[in-house]
Formats: C-alpha cells, structure tokens, sequence
C-alpha cells in the first residue's frame, strides 16, 4: 500500500520515509541522466581531448554546488564529497565519449 503523500516534517512511519527517498531517488536519476546528456554535448563540441579535463571549471562547480548546498539546508560535508565524486565519473563519461566521437 502506497502511504499518503507527506514531507519530512509529516512523515509518521519508516514506510512514509522510504517511499519518498525512493520517489526522490526517481527524480535524482532522471536529473543526473540529462546532466549526463550535455557531457556528450560538451564531447561533441569540444575540439581537443585535452580541454575534457578543466580544473578550474572543477573548482568552479563546486564553490557554486557549496553555496547553494548551505542555501537549501544540505550539509556541505553531503554536497561536496557527492559533487566531485559525480564531477570525476561524468570527465570519465566524456573522455569515453569524445573518444568515440573522434574515432
């Protein structure tokens, strides 16, 4: 049985709480997935394998990711770590794309 809609604030039960991590989850992927899409977009418009890898872009993403992570309420010790770790796969994601591209 699908419990009834409710915020962290209302949640009663660990089954409220499991259902809407789950129904955020949902929502991570797909958001994650068309985040994903521009890394082929960023494979196919860059012009040297070289520029796949920008450091100071890095740094920049995340200093942005810290501050709006503080301004919604999530712990910079959560954002952070997630961010690099997410920023590190999608560099491998394009790396692999523009190989492809430029095969």
């Amino acid at each position: 049985m699908r419990p009834q809609k409710c915020t962290s604030e209302t949640a009663q039960t660990m089954q409220d709480v499991r259902y809407e991590i789950d129904r955020l989850d949902v929502a991570l992927v797909r958001l994650i997935a068309e985040r994903q899409s521009f890394m082929e977009a960023a494979a196919r418009i860059k012009s040297d394998r070289t520029k796949v890898l920008d450091r100071d872009r890095i740094e920049d993403v995340v200093t942005k990711i810290v501050k709006e992570a503080e301004a919604a309420g999530l712990s910079p010790a959560i954002a952070e770590p997630v961010w690099r770790k997410m920023i590190e796969r999608c560099i491998a994601y394009e790396f692999t794309s523009f190989d492809q591209s430029n095969a």
